[in-house]
């Protein structure tokens, strides 16, 4: 009897150690940070922080500025990951040919993606530089182009970070469909030629069909993912360059928290953006049927 107990108890002491740090590293902090939103705890209000209820709230929703924020993170992430997914699968589609080399090239493009995200968002905005970075002396020197003003321009500043984020981004959506694309019988392309269909028809009925349960969470991890990096864009622009006219959200919010010590305001905005992101989750694994496709 002690011996059947200590059985069925085993594998619960195998996972304590994981539960434990996951209600330390996740839990705790998530819970604290929700409490914390409907408290008024800043620089000036450290230690006698009360609870002031949905006031936080009502700020974000009534500040305007708020809204072109809320709008930039939409074309940061909507322009990234459209990207990611459409050179990613593009890509894997030419290496999943019969392509010469196509291991060395494989193990080249999935550099960007192995290397530290931080060092490569300061080589860019090495490269990105005005004056001698190496963007804009390839425009001046060989394609005989004006330089741009990367970072003295604010439509410029906020393309600066898509780029370096669209490089660093495309090959892990390479390697998902290169696994996708590897697993597809090539009976079905055969069969798919017999019917008549061309490489087009192929590619609408047989291979994006049958990525779709492999790129479906690949799509909604990306798209968390890009919505709240931090990294990129506030090493690219040196923290919102110019005059903070190239925050996101999320760069907001960290602001707000580290640099102007509004800690219950964050709390509550990154609050706002938890919600958001669970609902995107929620909404487009529920449209494409995403665990009804892995669980088939």
């Amino acid at each position: 009897m002690k011996a059947s107990t200590e059985k069925k108890i085993f594998p619960y002491m195998l996972l304590l150690p994981t539960v434990v740090v996951m209600v330390l590293v996740v839990a705790y902090p998530l819970v604290y940070n929700f409490v914390l939103s409907f408290k008024n705890m800043s620089m000036y209000h450290y230690y006698d922080a009360r609870f002031v209820g949905l006031r936080h709230y009502a700020s974000i929703f009534t500040q305007t500025e708020l809204y072109w924020v809320f709008g930039k993170t939409l074309i940061w992430t909507v322009v990234n990951v459209f990207l990611h997914v459409a050179l990613g699968v593009g890509i894997a589609l030419v290496l999943n040919g019969r392509v010469v080399g196509s291991g060395v090239f494989r193990s080249l493009l999935i550099l960007p993606w192995a290397v530290p995200q931080y060092i490569s968002a300061l080589t860019w905005r090495g490269m990105f530089n005005h004056e001698y970075g190496a963007v804009n002396l390839i425009l001046k020197n060989v394609l005989h182009l004006a330089p741009i003003p990367w970072f003295s321009d604010a439509t410029w500043a906020f393309a600066a970070p898509i780029i370096t984020n669209v490089w660093l981004g495309f090959p892990f959506m390479m390697i998902v469909a290169l696994g996708g694309l590897q697993s597809i019988p090539h009976e079905l392309y055969e069969a798919a030629e017999l019917d008549g269909a061309g490489p087009l028809g192929k590619l609408k009925n047989v291979t994006l069909p049958l990525l779709k349960p492999v790129l479906a969470p690949a799509v909604v991890l990306g798209t968390v993912w890009t919505f709240n990096n931090m990294n990129v864009i506030w090493l690219v622009t040196g923290g919102g360059l110019p005059a903070d006219k190239t925050h996101i959200l999320v760069t907001y919010i960290y602001k707000a928290a580290f640099t102007y010590y509004r800690y219950s305001y964050a709390a509550a905005f990154s609050v706002i953006v938890f919600f958001l992101l669970l609902g995107f989750t929620l909404a487009f694994m529920r449209h494409f049927k995403v665990t009804e496709a892995v669980f088939e």
